[in-house]
């Protein structure tokens, strides 16, 4: 494989990238799960701000795992895979609304510093690609976080 990238750098980048895909994989469950479990005075609001962000983060998760296969690496995408790479913790109960929103802005800002994360590695392998992708999710999730907080002020 010769994308002006080394073997080296490509699977430097891949591995933050698969961690930038098991936090957003494991976002969009934790997402999907409040969807479905919300309850509330705020319930239609958060059921369909949910289901906007579940949405989002579904189609995310292709776009960066086209990446790293885009780079000649395998893709994870089991749970176990997921489960192992993740920043976010799994939540089990079912949470009170305001706490499904705090988790929420959690789980985006660990996003956004997991994507931050690899920033070093693509600039130093000039991948442009790469860098253009982090940008686009670390717009999306610092602006994510930023409409949930602002929900739980009062």
């Amino acid at each position: 494989m010769d994308i002006g990238i080394n073997n080296e750098d490509r699977q430097k980048i891949a591995e933050g990238l698969s961690k930038l895909l098991a936090d957003t994989y494991t976002l969009y469950l934790k997402t999907h799960y409040f969807h479905w479990n919300v309850t509330g005075p705020m319930f239609n609001t958060l059921h369909l701000m949910f289901e906007t962000q579940y949405t989002e983060l579904a189609l995310a998760v292709d776009l960066v795992a086209e990446r790293i296969r885009s780079l000649g690496v395998y893709a994870p995408g089991t749970y176990a895979q997921f489960s192992k790479l993740t920043s976010i913790d799994e939540t089990i109960d079912v949470p009170k609304a305001s706490d499904m929103i705090s988790e929420l802005v959690a789980g985006h800002e660990a996003v956004c510093r997991t994507a931050r994360s690899v920033f070093p590695a693509a600039e130093k392998a000039d991948d442009e690609a790469t860098a253009d992708l982090l940008t686009q999710r670390l717009q999306l999730h610092e602006k994510t976080a930023w409409m949930l907080r602002s929900m739980l002020e009062k």
